[in-house]
């Protein structure tokens, strides 16, 4: 299914967050959405799942607006895991997992259990699923909203930060899993991530955002350059290859600030007491 985003505006008490975005999506493909913290990300995603309505714009899942759709019809296209999630009930994982087919119309309770048994067995939360929610770690409760937006299956998964609490193990199998579509082939994934390097190694294109506004967009490697990054992010970067994959990875460090205007500081050894 394929995602537009069409001159799409946000404001918030007279500011605009976000100044006519304009994206696409292909079907099935994997798109990373990055920038520094403030620059608009979190404000267009919440736009594409229908946690917010745009001053202006419009997004579309295959021609059609997505803020016209009924609640359930949208559901059953889009899942979403959004950067903070919280629940005051403590459900166990089984339930929380479970919700995810409260969208679907032809469900049955042999055929919900073996999805959302697959899906917490795709996000190694299986082992897990009598235990409440609200007494896992971080990184397990985000393995478990992923398990759950999976047995959604949706057509197209929106995620803000996906690997947040995640050791580096399970932010490389969660970002592998959704990039081969959640299992079941032909989703649609357009993601927010911090991470430059997970983003270049598992993103098909890259959106740059700063300041609201779209800056650069394209396949990683043409996007993710030292002129870009030192203007965008404020870091020096040093682009390299993966070994393995032959993908762009990067090492930082921070840009050299130019000396303070003013008398140059003494020579230690002119300031040294003459030798007798």
């Amino acid at each position: 299914m394929r995602l537009d985003v069409e001159g799409v505006s946000v404001e918030v008490a007279g500011v605009r967050l976000v100044d006519d975005i304009r994206m696409r999506v292909d079907s099935g493909a994997f798109v990373g959405l990055v920038g520094p913290n403030g620059s608009g990300k979190s404000t267009l995603l919440r736009c594409v799942y229908r946690a917010m309505r745009p001053a202006a714009g419009v997004v579309r899942l295959d021609g059609d607006d997505v803020h016209g759709l009924e609640p359930r019809a949208a559901a059953r296209r889009l899942a979403a895991l959004p950067q903070e999630s919280s629940s005051e009930f403590d459900f166990t994982v089984a339930e929380v997992v479970a919700m995810g087919r409260l969208p679907h119309r032809d469900r049955t309770a042999a055929k919900d259990r073996a999805i959302c048994a697959e899906a917490m067995d795709r996000t190694g939360v299986g082992h897990l699923a009598e235990r409440g929610f609200l007494a896992l770690s971080g990184g397990e409760r985000q393995r478990v909203l992923i398990a759950r937006a999976l047995a959604q299956q949706p057509r197209v998964l929106v995620l803000d930060e996906p690997t947040n609490h995640l050791d580096i193990a399970h932010q490389l199998e969660v970002l592998s899993l959704v990039g081969n579509g959640g299992g079941g082939g032909g989703v649609t994934v357009l993601a927010a991530l911090h991470d430059l390097n997970l983003a270049a190694a598992h993103c098909e294109l890259l959106y740059v955002l700063a300041g609201g506004r779209i800056v650069a967009s394209g396949p990683p490697e043409q996007v993710l350059t030292p002129e870009l990054l030192a203007e965008v992010f404020g870091v020096r970067a040093h682009p390299v290859r993966h070994p393995e994959t032959g993908a762009v990875q990067l090492l930082f460090d921070l840009l050299p600030r130019s000396a303070p205007a003013g008398p140059p500081a003494p020579s230690p050894v002119s300031s040294l007491p003459p030798s007798r």
